[in-house]
């Protein structure tokens, strides 16, 4: 008697200039009733207003941060903007080793780190804004980054839009509600 091998979750990876509406989109995925395992990056940036610990992110020190990375505790490791942020291996090879998908929100670099080391179970979605005049009044509108932080960022969005055809798939984030009916549908498409 044969038993049919286990069927391995997806790693759905999700990417996006800072302020083109990933985090929102991403939080609404969870929410669904897709059965998605949320991934929870480590950083070493502070908090910014409402994150919590946990939820949000789990908040590490710079030396508990390479503390992990000599563990090889990580999936993929980025710096951004003098922070450190990282996915954690154990929980991703878990879900999927139990057939469960998880939802990855992560940037470009580290998009291409985990296609690099899960091929057939990656599955990259790239969010872009509607334009960068769009970003720069979204980035504003948030008020916790100065003008500067705000020009540095914009400028990193141009270098990280170059990675969209890199990806599987690509959704313009004009209506935040459209924008959310697509990804969900490419999380049910891809899920099958």
């Amino acid at each position: 008697m044969t038993t049919r091998a286990a069927k391995r979750g997806k790693l759905f990876v999700v990417s996006a200039p800072s302020g083109a509406g990933k985090s929102t989109l991403c939080e609404r995925l969870l929410n669904d009733d897709l059965g998605l395992v949320r991934s929870l990056s480590v950083t070493t940036r502070p908090p910014r207003g409402g994150e919590k610990e946990g939820v949000d992110y789990h908040f590490v020190s710079k030396k508990d941060f390479e503390a992990m990375v000599a563990r090889d505790a990580f999936l993929e490791r980025e710096e951004n903007f003098g922070y450190f942020y990282g996915t954690p291996k154990r929980p991703i090879e878990e879900a999927l080793e139990k057939g469960k998908s998880a939802l990855l929100n992560i940037d470009v670099k580290g998009a291409m780190n985990v296609r690099k080391a899960y091929p057939k179970e990656s599955v990259l979605i790239f969010i872009l804004p509607p334009s960068i005049e769009v970003l720069k009044k979204r980035l504003a509108s948030r008020n916790s980054d100065t003008a500067e932080t705000i020009s540095a960022r914009l400028k990193f969005a141009r270098k990280e839009m170059s990675y969209k055809e890199k990806y599987d798939y690509r959704i313009v984030n004009d209506k935040l509600d459209t924008a959310y009916k697509e990804l969900r549908e490419i999380i049910r498409r891809e899920s099958r």
